[in-house]
Parts: structure tokens; C-alpha cells; sequence
């Protein structure tokens, strides 16, 4: 695992920022900044939240396994899932153990882009690097291996930074994207306006 600070201006969130519910985490979590040690950043426009065993569209609704076990951890930590067969998604663990975190969405790429057009080849346009949690997973560089890393220390590759920009402060919830089940749960929330959003 990577063991380097992370250099962008900014304070990695504390642990009490994720130590809440993740409804109230998630609009909170919009226009702070996901950045790596290899110099890649970029701004949280899209969240979801994932409520345990309360919410039937959560990976943990029907308790702990092996694949979901990192969100039963300590709040602030990434957890990272592979989806159908070929995509890593990434969440910020929230709560206190009991399996409810963040699902990061979308970012507005702010520093090394030309390392996000490396690795999206196929991107035709800069809003296409991050708009989606799979694409800005590969943007980032996060794959399997980052499962369970701890954010708020900031010395294992990635970190979420507070850069004094705030979050929105009227971000009405709206349905989540690409679930079954709960799709009555308002709890998808992004930056009105921000080209960088994914599309439903």
C-alpha cells in the first residue's frame, strides 16, 4: 500500500465527519475533494447514500460477508466492490459499523487529468473522465486493492479534503441510479448545474 501524503491544499475530513449517518454524510460530502498521492484530484459533484440494514438497494442489508465486511469497519475507511464483472466502485464508510457509507458518484477532475486520460483512454471529452463511479474509479487509479484503506490518515494513497469550498446548502434528495430496490429512497444528491454529474 502506498505510503505517501497526500499534496493539495485542503484538511482530510476527520473521523467525526464520517462517524454519522450517511444521509446526512452524503450532501455534506458534495464539492470536498478525492485526491491521490500520485497527484490526481477532483471535486465530489455526485453522491448516493447506502443505509445497512434499513436500505434493501445496500450490499449490507442482509448483514456482513466477506466482500462487504470493510463497511462494517471503522467510519472513514474506503470500500471498494467490483460490479458486473468489470467496474470498481468506491464508497467512504460511514455510521458506526453498520454498514452504511457513501457511494461517490462523480467527480470534476481538478489535477492530473492527463494521468484520468490515461487511464479512460476512450473519453472523448473532459466531463467523461469522472461522470459515473465506475469511470472516475479508473480515472483515479482505484481498484480492489484499496479496500478498506483509511482516508482520514491520509498516508495510503487517497484521501478526502475539506479546501474550504462549501457544500451546497439546498441539495434536495433525489432517486438513485441503477437499483432494484428502494427506488423510493430520495438519498442521491449532486452539484446542480455541474457539467460533471453523471447521467441517469
Amino acid at each position: 500500500m502506498t505510503q505517501a501524503r497526500i499534496r493539495w491544499p485542503g484538511t482530510p475530513l476527520p473521523r467525526s465527519f464520517f462517524r454519522r449517518d450517511a444521509r446526512t454524510v452524503g450532501p455534506e460530502l458534495l464539492n470536498k475533494v478525492l485526491a491521490s498521492a500520485d497527484g490526481r484530484a477532483g471535486r465530489i459533484v455526485e453522491v448516493e447514500a447506502y443505509v445497512g440494514a434499513i436500505d434493501p438497494a445496500a450490499h449490507t442489508f442482509r448483514g456482513k460477508t466477506p466482500r462487504n465486511a470493510t463497511m462494517f469497519g471503522p467510519p472513514g475507511h474506503l470500500y471498494v466492490y467490483f460490479t458486473y464483472g468489470m467496474h470498481w466502485c468506491s464508497n467512504a464508510v460511514c455510521g458506526d459499523r453498520d454498514g452504511s457509507g457513501v457511494l461517490i458518484r462523480a467527480l470534476e477532475p481538478l489535477k492530473g487529468i492527463e494521468r484520468m486520460r490515461e487511464a479512460r483512454p476512450k473519453a472523448r471529452k473532459e466531463r467523461e473522465l469522472c461522470s459515473g463511479p465506475a469511470r472516475l474509479t479508473q480515472a483515479m487509479g482505484i481498484t480492489g486493492q484499496h479496500d478498506g484503506i483509511d482516508l482520514v490518515r491520509a498516508r495510503d494513497g487517497f484521501t478526502i479534503l475539506d479546501d474550504g469550498m462549501l457544500a451546497p446548502e439546498s441539495v434536495p434528495g433525489c432517486a438513485r441510479i441503477g437499483i432494484r430496490e428502494g427506488t423510493d429512497l430520495l438519498w442521491r444528491w449532486f452539484v446542480a448545474g455541474n457539467a460533471h454529474v453523471s447521467r441517469p
